[in-house]
């Protein structure tokens, strides 16, 4: 652990703390931030009238649109005295939202990041090469500071220019590396092209996340890259990197409790559900001071579990992501995520793990094509033995989630790459 003291605190004084910071937080946006002020009013309570934290269950939810329609400095609690550093989401599906952070929230950030980067093994002796893109982006960044904290040494070389990030990491001995896994895998397709062993590489282990991956991708990550892959989960609103993170022992991401309060609802009814129970993640700040957000729907799926941990960690965990609320498809009525699609064919294999799902309407009938690339040696092997995969495919698919598709075998590297998250969806249902 990089600070035992909090992240094997006894859960007694675990949630002692956590509730005194809440005291503190509820206080400081009924003070400084009209909307929240607005929202004590309609609800006829103050403060003072939560005295435990399942108190906190009284308070009405924040949304994204939220933060849109105070953007872009109407949730900060003293608008810009103190805020020393300004991120911002890209806003390509409507209003970007800004979020924002004091020295404080830094310090706390590289602090989390540090705890997430020692429970995926780094240390002081470390080289930990960040391709996450900086900049408004919080993934670079976070990462970067975190490894700073640590100790280790940090190659910001952000996203892009592929074959020179394998060279760099070869001549300086990166021993992690910090991107999405959609481009490690992008990373391992490059190295084979350079006929670079992954031995040739000190690389030992890979944070990954900013994305849904499933844990047969894990495997075809360390497989491929000969490391071994951990998640990290985390997003703008709520803090960057680091509001989770994965342990040696892989059995979930500890939320850092000290810091936030985490419940799992019903994406429907809006309802707490029990421990264990598959829901939408909801994520409250506690000791945020420019940006607290309280009860903030995060719209990724997951469950919660305290069931103790084998690392000795105290604090919470979650399962990984299977998907989000905005990014389920529903097709002829069946609810679908990308991530149970990549389950699939990564079970089946013979094809590589670059697909995407092409969603379109024909008449009043919603379609759903399923593009996957080919392996080298399926693409050079006979069109029966093609037909015989696609038929499987389909079946499976057919049979696991409940839905008909058709499925398209394309030639290796012909769906697109990206330097950062995959586009693994193209609804053309949005662009009648």
């Amino acid at each position: 652990m990089w600070n035992q003291k909090c992240e094997a605190m006894p859960c007694e004084k675990l949630a002692r703390l956590q509730f005194l910071r809440l005291k503190q937080t509820l206080e400081a946006v009924y003070q400084m931030v009209p909307y929240y002020q607005k929202i004590f009013r309609e609800i006829g309570a103050e403060p003072g009238d939560i005295r435990s934290l399942s108190d906190l269950a009284k308070l009405p939810f924040t949304v994204k649109d939220n933060l849109r329609d105070n953007y872009p400095y109407g949730l900060f609690t003293d608008a810009l005295n103190g805020v020393v550093r300004l991120h911002s989401s890209s806003g390509t599906t409507g209003q970007p939202t800004v979020v924002g952070y004091t020295r404080s929230d830094l310090e706390i950030w590289a602090e989390l990041m540090a705890r997430a980067l020692a429970g995926a093994g780094a240390d002081r002796s470390s080289v930990v090469h960040v391709a996450y893109g900086y900049g408004l982006f919080t993934g670079g960044l976070g990462v970067h500071y975190g490894a700073e904290k640590l100790g280790a040494t940090v190659v910001p070389f952000s996203g892009g220019q592929t074959r020179r990030q394998v060279r760099m990491m070869k001549d300086l001995g990166s021993t992690l590396l910090a991107c999405t896994p959609s481009y490690a895998l992008n990373i391992a397709e490059t190295m084979e092209e350079m006929k670079i062993d992954p031995g040739e590489l000190q690389l030992r282990s890979g944070l990954f996340g900013a994305e849904p991956w499933s844990d047969k991708m894990r495997r075809v990550i360390e497989e491929k890259l000969h490391i071994d892959a951990f998640d990290i989960y985390g997003l703008s609103e709520v803090m960057g990197p680091g509001v989770a993170y994965e342990c040696a022992a892989k059995c979930g991401l500890h939320i850092p409790e000290d810091h936030f309060i985490a419940e799992i609802i019903d994406p429907e009814s809006g309802a707490i559900l029990p421990e264990g129970s598959t829901g939408e993640l909801v994520i409250t700040s506690i000791t945020k001071e420019a940006l607290p957000v309280i009860r903030y729907r995060t719209r990724d799926i997951t469950s919660l579990t305290r069931e103790p941990c084998p690392c000795g960690r105290t604090h919470l965990r979650i399962n990984k992501i299977s998907g989000r609320t905005d990014d389920m498809l529903i097709i002829r009525g069946v609810n679908i995520f990308p991530s149970q699609v990549e389950s699939i064919l990564l079970d089946i294999g013979e094809t590589e793990p670059h697909y995407q799902l092409i969603v379109d309407r024909e008449g009043a009938l919603d379609t759903l094509e399923i593009r996957v690339e080919l392996t080298d040696q399926m693409f050079s092997d006979k069109v029966k033995g093609l037909e015989g995969l696609e038929k499987l495919i389909r079946e499976e698919i057919a049979n696991l989630l409940g839905i008909s598709a058709a499925v398209k075998l394309v030639e290796p590297k012909t769906i697109p790459r990206s330097d950062g998250k995959a586009q693994r969806v193209i609804d053309r249902r949005k662009m009648r």
